[in-house]
């Protein structure tokens, strides 16, 4: 059925293996499009306003590869196949054969990509997301328990650390030992080899941790459709907010106004990476912060609350610095 189609955050356009029966223009908002993996799912890609998806099934009818669901608030403009080969047949044979070819070399290539990524991917994950909970556990419980507080920070006993990790959450010494080492590179421990196999272990910021663990958790039992998650490319507009905000007098309401023209022009400069006015759009659309506005002389700026990401950066800098440590055939 033609027309447009509006979905909630979270309600499923298509699955995959649905049949395919139509594509998709997006009038606004966002959509995801997902794989299955295991018994969750993982997000290929992103599509924003004016871009088209479920297009090249068009021309084999294969049933639908992947799966697509709103990440926002979304409106799509469906455009069925029956109406769109009615069109078609029209086009003259040169073209249609031009089309068709294309549409198969796409294909073709993405099959070779899939396949390459599985040949240079298959790693096993170093730190799955339930094992970080669980090594970050170990490390906060002992503190809590064990710890001895110094100038430096939380002294911890590396024996009843291992003992718990065998024990109590049976988990792999080497992966503590790992995590450990990372958040040492973190500035959040500090590991030092004192001979015999023994260690001195401190955490620097027993609370940071602590924190982490606890969101974390919640983060990873709640409904996928649910969470706010900061993507990856999205790290730097969040640095960015954070810098420039923290420059700022909060109102009394914890609120933030940072010039996002000043910040795309100082933004070489002062972090050694190029921001966008329109790099924020994204976390406004995840409520993180409101919409730009335009001020007087042509400017944008931005509000949000300085709090609310000031807490939420640490944790996700956590989360990708352990999501690069390679893991092991």
């Amino acid at each position: 059925m033609s027309g447009v189609k509006k979905l909630s955050k979270g309600d499923i356009l298509f699955r995959e293996g649905d049949p395919s029966d139509a594509m998709y223009v997006i009038k606004a908002g966002r959509i995801a499009i997902t794989k299955s993996k295991g018994s969750g799912e993982i997000v290929l890609a992103e599509k924003k306003a004016g871009e088209m998806l479920g297009e090249m099934a068009f021309f084999d009818d294969k049933p639908r590869s992947a799966g697509a669901k709103a990440m926002l608030d979304a409106e799509v403009i469906a455009l069925p196949f029956s109406a769109l080969h009615a069109q078609f047949k029209t086009f003259p044979e040169w073209l249609k054969a031009m089309v068709r070819t294309v549409n198969g070399q796409l294909r073709d290539a993405n099959a070779r990509i899939k396949n390459l990524e599985s040949a240079t991917t298959g790693d096993e994950e170093m730190f799955p997301s339930h094992m970080v909970t669980r090594l970050c556990a170990i490390i906060t419980l002992v503190g809590f328990k064990s710890g001895e507080k110094t100038d430096t920070g939380m002294l911890v006993p590396y024996t009843v650390l291992r003992n718990y990790c065998i024990q109590v959450f049976q988990q792999p010494t080497n992966k503590l030992d790992k995590i450990m080492d990372i958040f040492q590179g973190l500035n959040l421990m500090k590991v030092e080899e004192i001979g015999e196999g023994k260690k001195r272990v401190t955490i620097l910021n027993h609370a940071l941790l602590t924190s982490f663990t606890d969101w974390y958790n919640t983060y990873l039992f709640t409904e996928q459709s649910k969470r706010i998650t900061i993507n990856e490319r999205e790290m730097p507009t969040l640095r960015a907010l954070v810098f420039y905000g923290k420059k700022v007098t909060p109102d009394n309401k914890g609120l933030v106004k940072v010039n996002l023209t000043e910040m795309q022009n100082n933004s070489m400069r002062d972090l050694n990476t190029l921001f966008s006015v329109n790099d924020a759009d994204t976390l406004a659309e995840k409520k993180l912060a409101q919409e730009k506005q335009s001020e007087q002389g042509g400017t944008l700026s931005m509000k949000f609350m300085l709090h609310d990401l000031e807490v939420i950066l640490p944790f996700w800098e956590i989360i990708y610095t352990l999501k690069k440590v390679p893991g092991r055939r």
